[in-house]
């Protein structure tokens, strides 16, 4: 399976740090935020990676992380995202780099307080299609929310940003994916925020009937705000998180 870490975007809601580095460069807590998906990767085996960032911080990117080697990492690949097209418009860069092979995508400024391990095991198991990892939240409306069918064990809906969430249960930002990913992308049209919606991508595997979930154990959180990166610090502070060695 390979990794694609999504760390791209202008990072408006942290200006005015982000007018001069790229928001997953910033340190959460005692490390760059772009270390914590990547180790989240690595420990759960998978060792090759890509990261799709902007053009205009890329080559700090690679002045960090040069080849991945001395964070466990056996390949390294970096892609620019024009623009800001959505996720699933990021996704599309990895075509190549995943070819027929399952790809884990995670948002760069996800961080969360375990591992993933169990559900990417899981899904290498997994016939095909898609599987997304869900957290209970208090604010839903904030994200993707799933609706369960009466039994509450199978998903039959994902609404983007609800007014009325139909659950507590928000998609987080790690998604996995079987290589037909990419042919569902370049299908999707612009929603009325202009983007590739990666919400729709998920609906599509919903449809296909091929979608799985698992639960996120402990805290998740992203770090894309003032509030949320000074929480992510001092969670990672208090208990910890996946750290480089």
């Amino acid at each position: 399976m390979k990794g694609m870490i999504l760390a791209g975007g202008l990072g408006t809601r942290l200006r005015p740090m982000t007018l001069v580095t790229n928001k997953h460069l910033l340190p959460v807590y005692d490390q760059p935020m772009v270390y914590y998906p990547i180790q989240c990767l690595v420990n759960a085996g998978i060792t090759e990676i890509m990261i799709v960032t902007g053009e205009e911080n890329a080559g700090d990117f690679i002045k960090l992380l040069r080849n991945g080697k001395d964070m466990g990492l056996t390949r390294l690949e970096y892609a620019f995202q024009v623009g800001e097209g959505g996720i699933a418009d990021a996704l599309k860069l990895g075509k190549h780099f995943v070819g027929d092979d399952k790809v884990c995508v995670i948002l760069g400024d996800n961080i969360i307080e375990h591992n993933i391990n169990d559900a990417v095991e899981d899904f290498r198991n997994q016939k095909d299609g898609a599987k997304v990892l869900l957290k209970e939240v208090h604010d839903p409306e904030r994200f993707g929310v799933v609706e369960f069918d009466g039994t509450g064990d199978s998903i039959v809906n994902i609404i983007e940003k609800p007014k009325d969430p139909p659950s507590s249960m928000a998609v987080t930002g790690l998604y996995m994916y079987d290589s037909d990913v990419f042919a569902i992308c370049e299908t999707l049209k612009p929603s009325a925020r202009g983007e590739l919606e990666i919400t729709d991508v998920n609906n599509e595997y919903l449809r296909r009937g091929n979608l799985t979930w698992a639960q996120l154990n402990g805290w998740w959180t992203d770090a894309g705000t003032i509030e949320s990166l000074h929480r992510a610090a001092n969670l990672i502070a208090d208990t910890g998180a996946n750290k480089v060695k």
